[in-house]
């Protein structure tokens, strides 16, 4: 039979070994407790630390997903602004244009020529509206250099250039339409229109019928464009709140 030998040496290095590990046991909690962090570094727990960085990462990627959804939302909240107020100028110039019609059966060269003015400010007015900006960008000139749209003509200056917002995984969004899209072109462009609806109120009275007609196609035109507008602000707001909840999700697995 053999025996040990034990000797007070090794007694106090074992009791020293076991303080040691006590204390570093204690250093780990209370460094837990101070950050309110489960990992502090890698060796903590290295699968651990794999899944809180793929986690770190599919949440920035989710918040930035809410911050283009917001910034889209804020482009298509403008078009639609702007394309309701421009309809509510083509509504007068509607009015004025039967009113010139009753005027040319018997009324007075005085009153076509005021109506004449109004529809010359109207033309103005919804040019500037359609020269409305988004950070200081144009949002019916898609994405042109120009710092308009339309010039005072009305004649278009953008391009057709797509303005898009990435609001989810593989999901992207046009939240800008070009302003021929929005406005029509050729000879039943809505400033066209309202130019010629001027100058046949002053010289050809019996043009109007047919330039009312002519501003119901161009306000077909903007009035589809504004649906379009309206769905993909519904979109937009959709994906937002998505990426919304994702991201508390996203976080309470973080802090797990």
């Amino acid at each position: 039979m053999s025996s040990f030998r034990v000797t007070e040496r090794s007694i106090a290095t074992n009791v020293l070994s076991g303080l040691q590990g006590n204390l570093s046991r204690l250093a780990d909690i209370q460094q837990r407790l101070a950050t309110g962090k489960q990992i502090s570094k890698p060796a903590d727990s290295p699968t651990g630390t794999v899944a809180a960085m793929q986690i770190r990462s599919d949440l920035s990627t989710t918040k930035q997903h809410s911050r283009n959804a917001a910034d889209g939302a804020a482009w298509l909240g403008a078009a639609d602004g702007a394309l309701s107020s421009v309809n509510t100028q083509v509504q007068r110039v509607r009015e004025l244009i039967i009113a010139g019609m009753s005027s040319a059966r018997g009324g007075s060269t005085e009153s076509r020529e005021a109506f004449a003015s109004e529809i010359d400010q109207l033309h103005a007015s919804a040019i500037g509206v359609a020269n409305t900006k988004y950070l200081d960008r144009p949002i019916f000139g898609g994405t042109t250099a120009s710092p308009v749209a339309f010039d005072g003509t009305g004649t278009y200056q953008g391009d057709q250039g797509a303005v898009q917002r990435t609001v989810g995984d593989n999901t992207k969004v046009q939240v800008a339409i070009p302003g021929d899209a929005v406005f029509g072109t050729g000879p039943n462009q809505l400033f066209t229109v309202m130019a010629d609806i001027a100058d046949h109120m002053r010289t050809d009275p019996s043009a109007l019928s047919d330039d009312l007609d002519r501003l119901g196609v161009a306000t077909a035109t903007m009035m589809s464009a504004q649906s379009t507008v309206g769905a993909r602000y519904n979109q937009v707001t959709q994906m937002q709140q998505a990426a919304d909840d994702k991201a508390m999700s996203l976080t309470a697995q973080l802090s797990e």
